[in-house]
């Protein structure tokens, strides 16, 4: 009873281990010391049958000296103890082997001084052969009873369920294996085939671009030498205005008739203010300009322009204005921005050769974020308060493909010699130059509307700007000093006989070297004058900052026929810096270096 009980016992804990493992060898060894503590003895092992159906091989063990357990062989022969129960499926047991007539027995049976054996099929399965043979081993004769021989054929099936399990799961990762690799190789081929598809996508828009940019290269250096031919054959007008104006000057005088000078040099003067014009509007589209930006009260540069707005568009066309109540300041150059109402204004009459209305509305606007998702804007356009400018007009409207092309330098509309496509282009290069934006809205046969937006400035705008003294400016204060860097010739003659003739001691150099030798004299210099285009490595800019180094609170005042501005830094100039561009007027550039010179300390 009690070994019927341990048997039990010994069924139960193997068949927990069975579950509990996925290592054969481990389930073997451990089913080998379960049975042989079961039964009382210290040999137990397990012998593999082998794939040539006729060699076992033993496959795990315990109580077997090194060598045997992993290495030796028997040949499961008909008239062997082993193959006699492979091919009978009975349990084959021998209580003393040294008597037993009816088989062979392994040479290491003998060899080990094994004296009692009991063999048990361990099955393989449905459709497989046998797994091999559970062998219970005895250094001393010993009797098998009936419950052990009925324990071990238990053992053995649970040593066969525990195999086929082991099998099962064997070949299901297998077959997961070989699904996850065959899945990753068309997993990597697909990759490769989308890859392979990309790289021709990629090539052929690399080739497409290449084509659109020799066609857009092309189509610009047609618009190019449009616009120039265009351009040159304005400028020669004016310069034949100019140069001719000069020649009746220097006549009459030569004459002693003077009484035309005056409306002589008007006419020059103007030819001069409209090439300036020229030479701005095409610094304004490539986003190249200087700007003077100010605190700017947009309502009162917008009724100040009324009247103008109302001439220019004639009397078919009804202008209206809707200010805005406490509009905010905006940041930007007075001048540009009434430079680009202007342009709106001609833009809204060409659009409405029969007539109709064109209404100027100023507005507070407030953006949200747009990646809140409250923003209906592009995204390009950054949150923030801006003060808004609305131009819009009952005209003829555009259609889509015009609309995607408005801002393009060069694209105009308009009939041969009647447009140079700089309008609009100049006021988005101002607009974002001032860091605001411009949206455009339009449908034909609806009309158009173009807004702007420039950012909010928080503080008082400035008052009305006052006009440029006509008279001539008071005599400057006696021994005020002006350092005069100009590498032009005529330009830094004019400068000089002017501030000459306002009283102030003038110093002159035609490089930035120059004019730093002067100031490390110590004469005494009230205010820099200095050209930002110098030649010589060392520009005005740089001059400017050396200068500081010296003479810290020393007043700058920089020239610049040239946008590209190296005198201002991130957009802005450091205090006691201010900049002027070519060409000036002289009253403007006296009015200019007096306010500047009044606010030394």
């Amino acid at each position: 009873m009690q070994d019927v009980l341990r048997h039990q016992q010994t069924l139960a804990r193997f068949g927990e281990l069975a579950l509990r493992s996925d290592d054969l060898d481990e389930i073997l060894t451990e089913a080998c010391r379960l049975a042989g503590e079961a039964l009382g003895t210290d040999l137990a092992k397990v012998v593999e049958l082998q794939e040539d159906g006729k060699t076992l091989r033993v496959r795990a063990g315990v109580g077997w000296k090194p060598g045997v357990v992993g290495i030796a062989t028997i040949t499961a022969d008909e008239d062997t103890s082993e193959g006699h129960a492979l091919l009978t499926g009975e349990p084959l047991i021998s209580a003393d082997i040294a008597t037993e007539t009816r088989f062979r027995y392994a040479a290491f049976l003998i060899d080990n001084n094994v004296r009692a054996v009991a063999n048990v099929i361990i099955i393989g399965g449905q459709d497989r052969p046998p797994f091999g043979i559970l062998q219970i081993d005895s250094h001393v004769p010993r009797q098998f009873t009936e419950s052990d021989t009925l324990f071990l054929r238990s053992y053995a099936n649970l040593i066969a369920g525990a195999v086929d399990r082991i099998r099962v799961i064997g070949e299901v990762r297998n077959r997961e294996a070989g699904l996850r690799a065959a899945l990753e190789e068309r997993v990597a081929e697909r990759t490769q085939e989308l890859t392979d598809v990309n790289a021709r996508l990629h090539t052929e828009a690399e080739e497409r671009g290449r084509i659109e940019e020799t066609l857009r290269q092309s189509l610009k250096m047609e618009a190019v030498g449009q616009l120039t031919g265009g351009l040159a054959h304005d400028f020669n007008n004016l310069l034949a205005a100019i140069s001719g104006t000069l020649e009746l000057m220097r006549m009459r005088m030569s004459q002693d008739r003077t009484a035309d000078i005056g409306r002589y040099i008007d006419v020059a003067m103007t030819s001069v203010s409209r090439a300036a014009a020229l030479t701005h509007r095409l610094l304004a589209f490539s986003l190249r300009q200087t700007l003077d930006p100010k605190p700017t009260d947009v309502n009162r540069l917008v009724a100040g322009m009324e009247d103008l707005f109302t001439r220019t568009v004639g009397p078919s066309i009804q202008v209206e204005t809707k200010l805005a109540g406490e509009l905010w300041p905006a940041l930007c150059d007075p001048n540009q921005l009434e430079n680009a109402m202007l342009n709106l204004v001609i833009n809204a009459r060409d659009a409405m050769p029969d007539g109709g209305r064109l209404m100027i509305e100023t507005r507070n606007s407030v953006f949200p974020d747009w990646r809140s998702g409250a923003s209906t804007l592009p995204a390009k356009v950054p949150a923030g308060e801006y003060m808004g400018l609305f131009v819009t007009d009952t005209g003829t409207g555009m259609f889509p493909d015009v609309i995607a092309r408005a801002f393009d330098p060069f694209f105009t509309t308009k009939p041969t010699g009647e447009g140079t496509g700089l309008g609009l282009s100049m006021i988005y290069g101002f607009v974002q130059q001032s860091g605001g934006h411009v949206l455009l809205s339009s449908e034909a046969g609806q009309g158009t509307a173009v807004s702007v937006y420039l950012p909010r400035h928080l503080g008082l705008a400035d008052g009305a700007r006052e006009a440029l003294a006509a008279t001539k400016t008071p005599d400057a204060e006696a021994g005020t000093a002006v350092l005069v860097v100009e590498d032009e010739v005529a330009v830094r003659m004019v400068i000089v006989e002017v501030l000459s003739h306002l009283g102030y001691r003038v110093l002159e150099a035609e490089n930035g070297q120059s004019g730093l030798r002067i100031v490390e004299t110590g004469v005494r210099i009230d205010l820099l004058l200095t050209d930002v285009g110098l030649p010589g490595g060392m520009n005005g800019r740089q001059l400017a900052d050396a200068v500081r180094v010296q003479r810290p609170e020393l007043r700058v005042l920089f020239l610049t026929g040239y946008a590209e501005s190296a005198a201002v830094r991130n957009g802005r100039l450091e205090p006691g810096m201010e900049i002027m561009t070519k060409p000036f007027a002289v009253d403007a550039l006296t009015a200019k270096i007096e306010g500047m010179l009044s606010n030394c300390p």
